[in-house]
Protein backbone atom coordinates (compact mmCIF):
# COMPACT_ATOMS: atom_id res chain seq x y z
CA UNK A 1 0.00 0.00 0.00
CA UNK A 2 1.31 3.25 -0.71
CA UNK A 3 0.78 6.98 -0.37
CA UNK A 4 1.80 9.24 -2.42
CA UNK A 5 1.54 13.55 -2.03
CA UNK A 6 2.91 16.03 -4.20
CA UNK A 7 2.70 19.80 -3.23
CA UNK A 8 3.32 22.85 -5.71
CA UNK A 9 1.28 25.16 -3.95
CA UNK A 10 0.36 27.19 -7.10
CA UNK A 11 -0.66 30.46 -7.50
CA UNK A 12 1.09 31.28 -3.99
CA UNK A 13 4.70 32.99 -3.07
CA UNK A 14 5.47 29.36 -2.23
CA UNK A 15 5.14 27.99 -5.94
CA UNK A 16 7.13 24.72 -6.51
CA UNK A 17 7.33 22.95 -10.14
CA UNK A 18 8.06 19.48 -9.81
CA UNK A 19 6.32 17.69 -7.08
CA UNK A 20 3.46 16.71 -8.53
CA UNK A 21 5.55 15.12 -11.33
CA UNK A 22 7.69 13.14 -8.69
CA UNK A 23 4.47 11.33 -7.23
CA UNK A 24 3.17 10.89 -10.60
CA UNK A 25 6.38 9.01 -11.74
CA UNK A 26 6.72 6.63 -7.96
CA UNK A 27 3.57 5.84 -8.95
CA UNK A 28 4.76 4.12 -12.34
CA UNK A 29 7.66 2.90 -10.47
CA UNK A 30 5.78 1.08 -8.03
CA UNK A 31 3.01 -0.33 -10.38
CA UNK A 32 6.08 -1.18 -13.32
CA UNK A 33 8.53 -2.88 -11.01
CA UNK A 34 7.40 -3.27 -7.49
CA UNK A 35 4.01 -4.61 -8.32
CA UNK A 36 2.18 -2.14 -6.05
CA UNK A 37 -1.77 -2.53 -7.08
CA UNK A 38 -2.57 0.70 -8.33
CA UNK A 39 -6.22 0.32 -6.35
CA UNK A 40 -3.99 0.02 -3.28
CA UNK A 41 -1.96 3.66 -4.11
CA UNK A 42 -3.40 6.77 -2.87
CA UNK A 43 -2.51 10.02 -4.55
CA UNK A 44 -3.20 13.33 -2.93
CA UNK A 45 -1.95 16.55 -5.11
CA UNK A 46 -2.97 20.38 -5.07
CA UNK A 47 -2.71 20.08 -8.95
CA UNK A 48 -6.31 21.72 -10.20
CA UNK A 49 -9.28 19.60 -10.65
CA UNK A 50 -7.77 17.50 -7.82
CA UNK A 51 -10.28 15.32 -6.45
CA UNK A 52 -8.22 14.99 -3.07
CA UNK A 53 -6.31 17.88 -2.06
CA UNK A 54 -2.88 17.64 0.40
CA UNK A 55 -4.33 18.97 3.37
CA UNK A 56 -2.56 18.31 7.16
CA UNK A 57 -6.19 16.23 7.58
CA UNK A 58 -6.38 14.62 4.10
CA UNK A 59 -2.77 13.15 4.45
CA UNK A 60 -3.12 12.24 8.43
CA UNK A 61 -6.60 10.66 7.50
CA UNK A 62 -4.96 8.48 4.20
CA UNK A 63 -1.53 7.51 6.41
CA UNK A 64 -3.32 6.10 9.14
CA UNK A 65 -5.94 4.38 6.97
CA UNK A 66 -2.93 2.92 5.43
CA UNK A 67 -1.40 1.50 8.79
CA UNK A 68 -4.71 0.86 10.01
CA UNK A 69 -5.32 -1.66 7.05
CA UNK A 70 -1.67 -3.12 7.10
CA UNK A 71 -1.19 -6.84 8.15
CA UNK A 72 1.75 -8.50 9.65
CA UNK A 73 4.56 -8.48 6.86
CA UNK A 74 2.80 -5.37 4.41
CA UNK A 75 4.61 -3.27 3.01
CA UNK A 76 3.81 0.60 3.50
CA UNK A 77 4.97 3.39 1.27
CA UNK A 78 4.94 7.07 1.58
CA UNK A 79 6.71 9.37 -0.70
CA UNK A 80 6.06 13.30 0.11
CA UNK A 81 7.17 15.87 -2.12
CA UNK A 82 6.77 19.83 -0.93
CA UNK A 83 8.17 22.28 1.43
CA UNK A 84 9.43 21.67 4.92
CA UNK A 85 10.13 23.54 8.12
CA UNK A 86 11.86 23.52 11.09
CA UNK A 87 9.80 24.19 14.43
CA UNK A 88 11.18 24.80 17.98
CA UNK A 89 11.09 21.94 19.77
CA UNK A 90 8.68 20.94 22.44
CA UNK A 91 10.61 17.95 23.92
CA UNK A 92 11.51 18.03 27.69
CA UNK A 93 15.38 16.42 26.38
CA UNK A 94 15.48 18.55 23.35
CA UNK A 95 15.10 21.97 24.98
CA UNK A 96 17.50 23.83 22.34
CA UNK A 97 16.86 21.79 18.93
CA UNK A 98 14.33 21.90 16.72
CA UNK A 99 12.18 19.55 14.99
CA UNK A 100 11.43 18.58 11.70
CA UNK A 101 8.26 18.96 9.90
CA UNK A 102 6.36 18.82 6.37
CA UNK A 103 4.55 21.81 5.13
CA UNK A 104 0.43 20.60 3.48
CA UNK A 105 -1.08 22.65 1.12
CA UNK A 106 -3.23 24.39 3.76
CA UNK A 107 -0.03 24.75 6.77
CA UNK A 108 -1.71 22.27 8.91
CA UNK A 109 2.45 21.23 10.25
CA UNK A 110 2.72 17.34 10.11
CA UNK A 111 5.72 17.03 12.22
CA UNK A 112 8.25 13.79 13.19
CA UNK A 113 6.03 12.86 16.18
CA UNK A 114 3.21 12.13 13.79
CA UNK A 115 5.70 9.97 12.20
CA UNK A 116 6.62 8.29 15.00
CA UNK A 117 2.94 7.70 16.25
CA UNK A 118 2.23 6.01 12.98
CA UNK A 119 5.51 3.36 12.93
CA UNK A 120 4.44 1.82 16.71
CA UNK A 121 1.20 1.23 15.33
CA UNK A 122 2.52 -1.10 12.97
CA UNK A 123 1.43 -4.59 13.30
CA UNK A 124 4.77 -7.13 13.61
CA UNK A 125 7.15 -7.29 10.30
CA UNK A 126 5.06 -4.60 8.75
CA UNK A 127 7.98 -2.29 6.96
CA UNK A 128 6.54 1.52 6.87
CA UNK A 129 9.19 3.30 4.56
CA UNK A 130 8.84 7.08 4.11
CA UNK A 131 10.94 8.93 1.41
CA UNK A 132 10.76 12.90 2.31
CA UNK A 133 11.90 15.15 -0.88
CA UNK A 134 11.86 18.22 1.14
CA UNK A 135 13.87 20.62 3.34
CA UNK A 136 15.22 19.89 6.44
CA UNK A 137 13.94 16.12 6.10
CA UNK A 138 16.66 14.45 7.94
CA UNK A 139 14.70 12.85 11.33
CA UNK A 140 11.54 13.08 10.08
CA UNK A 141 10.50 10.08 12.14
CA UNK A 142 11.26 10.81 16.40
CA UNK A 143 14.18 8.55 17.63
CA UNK A 144 15.07 6.54 14.23
CA UNK A 145 18.28 5.95 14.41
CA UNK A 146 20.92 7.07 11.75
CA UNK A 147 22.18 4.84 9.24
CA UNK A 148 23.56 7.35 6.68
CA UNK A 149 24.10 11.07 7.25
CA UNK A 150 25.99 13.68 8.86
CA UNK A 151 27.43 11.89 11.65
CA UNK A 152 28.45 8.91 9.29
CA UNK A 153 29.07 10.28 5.94
CA UNK A 154 31.71 13.37 5.35
CA UNK A 155 30.08 16.28 3.11
CA UNK A 156 31.36 17.15 -0.13
CA UNK A 157 31.61 20.98 -1.14
CA UNK A 158 28.91 21.18 -3.91
CA UNK A 159 27.77 23.97 -5.49
CA UNK A 160 24.69 23.51 -7.61
CA UNK A 161 21.30 24.92 -5.90
CA UNK A 162 17.85 24.96 -7.85
CA UNK A 163 15.00 26.68 -5.59
CA UNK A 164 14.83 25.17 -2.50
CA UNK A 165 12.13 23.07 -0.81
CA UNK A 166 11.84 25.22 2.35
CA UNK A 167 9.40 27.70 4.28
CA UNK A 168 11.42 29.41 7.23
CA UNK A 169 9.60 29.60 10.25
CA UNK A 170 8.84 32.75 10.67
CA UNK A 171 7.40 32.78 7.31
CA UNK A 172 4.87 29.66 8.72
CA UNK A 173 4.14 31.70 11.69
CA UNK A 174 3.18 34.29 9.48
CA UNK A 175 1.14 32.34 7.18
CA UNK A 176 -0.86 30.55 10.55
CA UNK A 177 -1.66 34.24 12.05
CA UNK A 178 -3.09 35.17 8.97
CA UNK A 179 -5.61 32.07 9.44
CA UNK A 180 -6.66 32.34 13.03
CA UNK A 181 -5.88 36.32 13.77
CA UNK A 182 -4.16 35.68 17.09
CA UNK A 183 -1.18 38.02 17.90
CA UNK A 184 1.27 35.23 19.70
CA UNK A 185 4.35 33.52 18.83
CA UNK A 186 2.95 30.27 19.79
CA UNK A 187 2.70 28.59 16.32
CA UNK A 188 0.96 25.53 18.44
CA UNK A 189 -1.85 28.08 19.94
CA UNK A 190 -2.19 28.58 16.35
CA UNK A 191 -2.59 25.40 14.91
CA UNK A 192 -4.94 24.34 17.13
CA UNK A 193 -6.81 27.14 17.08
CA UNK A 194 -7.69 26.92 13.22
CA UNK A 195 -7.06 23.49 12.88
CA UNK A 196 -8.59 21.82 16.20
CA UNK A 197 -7.87 18.20 16.69
CA UNK A 198 -6.13 17.76 13.43
CA UNK A 199 -3.20 19.84 14.66
CA UNK A 200 0.42 18.00 15.12
CA UNK A 201 0.61 15.32 18.38
CA UNK A 202 3.76 17.86 18.90
CA UNK A 203 0.93 20.33 19.65
CA UNK A 204 -1.59 18.47 20.83
CA UNK A 205 0.05 16.43 23.55
CA UNK A 206 1.29 17.56 26.60
CA UNK A 207 5.23 16.88 27.57
CA UNK A 208 4.83 13.78 29.36
CA UNK A 209 2.70 12.03 26.62
CA UNK A 210 5.33 12.66 23.84
CA UNK A 211 7.93 11.63 26.13
CA UNK A 212 5.70 8.22 26.24
CA UNK A 213 5.24 8.57 22.21
CA UNK A 214 9.21 8.47 22.19
CA UNK A 215 9.12 5.20 24.82
CA UNK A 216 7.24 2.98 22.76
CA UNK A 217 10.18 3.38 20.34
CA UNK A 218 12.81 1.88 22.60
CA UNK A 219 10.60 -0.97 23.98
CA UNK A 220 9.10 -2.87 20.83
CA UNK A 221 11.00 -3.35 17.34
CA UNK A 222 10.99 -0.66 14.87
CA UNK A 223 9.35 -0.73 11.37
CA UNK A 224 10.23 2.45 10.45
CA UNK A 225 12.24 3.21 7.37
CA UNK A 226 12.97 7.14 6.45
CA UNK A 227 14.73 8.25 2.98
CA UNK A 228 15.26 12.18 3.55
CA UNK A 229 16.08 14.12 0.58
CA UNK A 230 18.70 15.97 3.14
CA UNK A 231 20.07 16.26 6.30
CA UNK A 232 17.78 17.96 9.06
CA UNK A 233 20.11 21.36 8.51
CA UNK A 234 20.02 21.13 4.54
CA UNK A 235 17.23 21.97 1.94
CA UNK A 236 16.26 19.97 -1.02
CA UNK A 237 16.28 21.47 -4.75
CA UNK A 238 13.37 21.42 -6.67
CA UNK A 239 14.58 21.80 -10.15
CA UNK A 240 12.53 23.87 -12.62
CA UNK A 241 11.00 22.86 -16.24
CA UNK A 242 14.11 25.00 -17.76
CA UNK A 243 16.79 23.05 -15.58
CA UNK A 244 15.39 19.67 -15.80
CA UNK A 245 16.86 16.85 -17.40
CA UNK A 246 14.23 15.56 -20.47
CA UNK A 247 12.32 19.07 -20.33
CA UNK A 248 10.40 18.43 -17.03
CA UNK A 249 10.47 19.84 -13.64
CA UNK A 250 11.09 17.31 -10.46
CA UNK A 251 12.22 17.31 -6.85
CA UNK A 252 16.48 16.60 -7.25
CA UNK A 253 16.51 14.04 -4.89
CA UNK A 254 12.98 11.91 -6.04
CA UNK A 255 14.83 12.07 -9.44
CA UNK A 256 18.07 10.49 -8.24
CA UNK A 257 16.03 7.81 -6.54
CA UNK A 258 14.08 7.59 -9.88
CA UNK A 259 17.39 6.78 -11.41
CA UNK A 260 19.41 4.61 -9.52
CA UNK A 261 16.39 2.32 -9.68
CA UNK A 262 15.75 2.65 -13.62
CA UNK A 263 19.89 2.32 -14.22
CA UNK A 264 19.54 -1.17 -11.21
CA UNK A 265 17.23 -3.73 -12.38
CA UNK A 266 18.22 -5.97 -9.75
CA UNK A 267 17.57 -5.94 -5.60
CA UNK A 268 19.24 -2.56 -3.77
CA UNK A 269 19.47 -2.53 -0.23
CA UNK A 270 17.94 1.01 2.01
CA UNK A 271 21.35 1.61 1.90
CA UNK A 272 22.28 1.26 -1.05
CA UNK A 273 19.51 3.15 -2.80
CA UNK A 274 20.70 6.60 -0.64
CA UNK A 275 24.26 6.17 -1.46
CA UNK A 276 23.53 6.18 -4.79
CA UNK A 277 21.17 9.12 -4.74
CA UNK A 278 24.26 10.87 -2.78
CA UNK A 279 26.46 9.49 -5.90
CA UNK A 280 23.89 10.88 -8.49
CA UNK A 281 23.52 14.72 -6.69
CA UNK A 282 27.50 14.88 -6.32
CA UNK A 283 28.05 14.39 -10.09
CA UNK A 284 25.09 17.07 -10.56
CA UNK A 285 26.38 19.47 -8.12
CA UNK A 286 23.43 19.49 -5.60
CA UNK A 287 24.68 20.93 -2.26
CA UNK A 288 21.73 18.27 -0.26
CA UNK A 289 23.19 14.64 1.01
CA UNK A 290 20.44 12.28 1.60
CA UNK A 291 19.93 10.35 4.57
CA UNK A 292 19.10 7.60 6.14
CA UNK A 293 17.12 6.56 9.42
CA UNK A 294 16.26 2.66 10.01
CA UNK A 295 17.22 -0.35 12.38
CA UNK A 296 20.38 -1.84 11.35
CA UNK A 297 18.46 -4.63 10.01
CA UNK A 298 16.26 -2.44 7.68
CA UNK A 299 19.02 -0.51 6.51
CA UNK A 300 20.42 -3.68 4.90
CA UNK A 301 17.05 -4.93 3.48
CA UNK A 302 15.82 -4.86 -0.03
CA UNK A 303 14.15 -1.14 -0.89
CA UNK A 304 10.42 -2.09 -0.57
CA UNK A 305 11.27 -5.52 -0.48
CA UNK A 306 11.39 -6.33 -3.78
CA UNK A 307 11.98 -9.93 -4.10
Amino acid sequence: MAVLVGCNYPNTEYELQGCINDVIAMKHMLSKRFGFDEKDIELLSDEEGSSALPTGANIKKALENMVDRAMEGDVLYFHYSGHGTLIPSLKQNEPHRKDEAIVPCDFNLITDMDFRQLVNKLPPKASFTVLSDSCHSGGLIDQEKEQIGPTTMASEDQARCSRPKFIPYDQVLQKLKQLTSIDTPNIGRHLKEHFKDQASLSFCLNKLDQAQLSLERATKDDYGILLSGCQSNETSADVSLEEGEGGEAHGAFSNAVQKVLMQNSGRLSNKEVVTKAREVLQEQLYKQHPCLYCSDENADATFLLQS
